[in-house]
């Protein structure tokens, strides 16, 4: 008779198969990890660089990009902001950080920096890639701050008596709430509905909105980040 043997995994066979799923599901994790980190760090970059191109465009023209009466003079192809309400040359960036119309202030702001090569960019206030874009495909903008209270874009508090603070206002939108919370720690004090950055949801978002404090932040939702500087 005829003895028949089991063949199977052994228990050192089955220790080294979980060892390798292991190691592919750590590998994988922190694969999205070193993504995440990435984008937060590339919108952390736009935050920055938006000041850098403020001052460089003040050191060769004495004026604000978006603002500059004599666009037109310094730049080959400079748009000067017509629309209605704005005087150029204050020392404002007139107009919504995240306004469509081409004779605004904040709109032209783009066009001047690049036409005066601080950044790369479409100069083309018609062309559909103009307005610059961040890491998660939200569009990036600025504005100078104001008291006016339909002019500013976020809020600290529900009774909109506290208006996010700055000479100018950089926000950038379409931001995942666990990225906002991400930014606010590396670049203000972790509160979201406080402090230099505020988030607020970018679903139904309107001008004068209200900040979402850090415990409220939901990881899935999308948010506007804005920051004074």
């Amino acid at each position: 008779m005829n003895k028949r043997h089991n063949s199977g995994f052994t228990l050192i066979e089955i220790a080294i198969v979980l060892v390798v799923i292991g190691l592919l599901l750590g590998g994988v994790l922190k694969g999205q990890e070193l993504i995440s980190s990435a984008k937060v760090k590339n919108i952390a970059t736009d935050f920055k660089n938006v000041p850098v191109f403020i001052y460089g465009y003040q050191d060769k023209f004495k004026t604000l990009p978006g603002d500059d009466a004599s666009a037109a003079t310094h730049l080959a192809g400079g748009t000067r902001a017509t629309s209605s309400g704005q005087a150029q040359g204050n020392g404002l960036i007139e107009g919504n950080w995240n306004s469509t119309t081409a004779t605004d202030e904040s709109y032209l702001f783009w066009q001047h920096i690049r036409l005066a090569e601080l950044t790369a960019g479409s100069t083309d206030t018609a062309a559909a890639g103009y307005l610059p874009l961040n890491a998660m495909g939200g569009t990036l903008g600025i504005q100078s701050g104001s008291a006016v209270a339909a002019n500013v874009p976020v809020f600290a508090d529900a009774a909109k008596t506290q208006p996010i603070k700055g000479s100018y206002v950089i926000c950038s939108s379409g931001i995942p709430g666990k990225y906002a919370k991400q930014l606010d720690m590396q670049m203000d004090d972790g509160n979201t509905a406080g402090g230099a950055m505020l988030a607020t949801p970018t679903t139904g978002y309107a001008m004068a909105a209200v900040a979402t404090a850090t415990a409220s932040v939901d990881d899935a939702t999308s948010y506007t980040v804005c920051m004074g500087v």
